[in-house]
C-alpha cells in the first residue's frame, strides 16, 4: 500500500512532524514524502496525509505566507500552499483515505480554527474517506516543537497505517 505525506512548512516544524508521521507509517506502507509544491497524487495511493501550520485559524493564504516570511521564515513555497494544492486535488474515484494534521502554538491550544480541520473538510467534499486529524504543538510561531511531539507524531503515523491497512484488508475480504 502506498501513502502520500504532503506538507507545507515555513519554519521547519511542520516538516519535522511530517517526517515523523512518515516514519511511523513506513512500518506498514510505502511512503512518499513531499513538500506541497512538489507533490502529485498517484492513482495507487491508499492514503493521503496532509500537514501544515495553522495560519490565522485556517490554512495558509498568500498574505499569511508573506507574514511568515517577514518573521524570518525561509522554508516552503511562497506561492503554493496546502490550500492551493487541495484546490486542484482531483475528486476521489476510488476509496482513498485522507488524514490531516497541523502545527499550532501551545499557548492557545483551543483555537477556534484549525488547518487540519479545514483540509479534512475539503478532502471529504472531494470524496476522500476521513482517516483522522491531529494537532501538534510548537512553543512559539517559529518553534521549536514542544518536547515529545515528534514521538507523538510517529505514533500517530503508526496508528494511521494500521487503521488504513486493516480497513483495506476488510474490504478485500468482504
Amino acid at each position: 500500500m502506498r501513502v502520500l505525506v504532503v506538507y507545507e512548512s515555513k519554519f521547519g516544524n511542520t516538516e519535522a512532524v511530517a517526517r515523523a508521521v512518515a516514519e511511523g507509517l513506513s512500518g506498514r506502507m510505502d511512503v512518499e514524502l513531499h513538500e506541497v509544491s512538489k507533490a502529485t497524487v498517484s492513482e495507487r495511493v491508499a492514503l493521503i496525509v496532509a500537514g501544515e501550520p495553522t495560519h490565522a485559524f485556517s490554512l495558509s493564504r498568500p498574505s499569511t505566507r508573506e507574514d511568515a516570511i517577514a518573521q524570518g521564515a525561509t522554508g516552503g513555497s511562497e506561492t503554493i500552499g496546502l490550500r492551493e494544492w487541495l484546490g486542484v486535488l482531483p475528486r476521489a474515484t476510488q476509496v482513498v483515505s485522507f488524514a490531516a494534521f497541523d502545527t499550532r502554538v501551545d499557548k492557545v491550544r483551543r483555537l477556534p480554527g484549525s488547518a487540519a480541520a479545514k483540509a479534512a473538510r475539503i478532502a471529504r467534499r472531494l470524496g476522500y474517506a476521513p482517516a483522522g486529524q491531529e494537532s501538534f504543538y510548537v512553543t512559539g510561531t517559529m518553534g521549536p516543537l514542544v518536547h515529545g511531539e515528534l514521538e507523538r507524531a510517529k505514533t500517530w503515523g503508526l496508528q494511521l497505517g494500521a487503521q488504513v491497512s486493516d480497513r483495506a484488508t476488510e474490504q478485500t475480504r468482504g
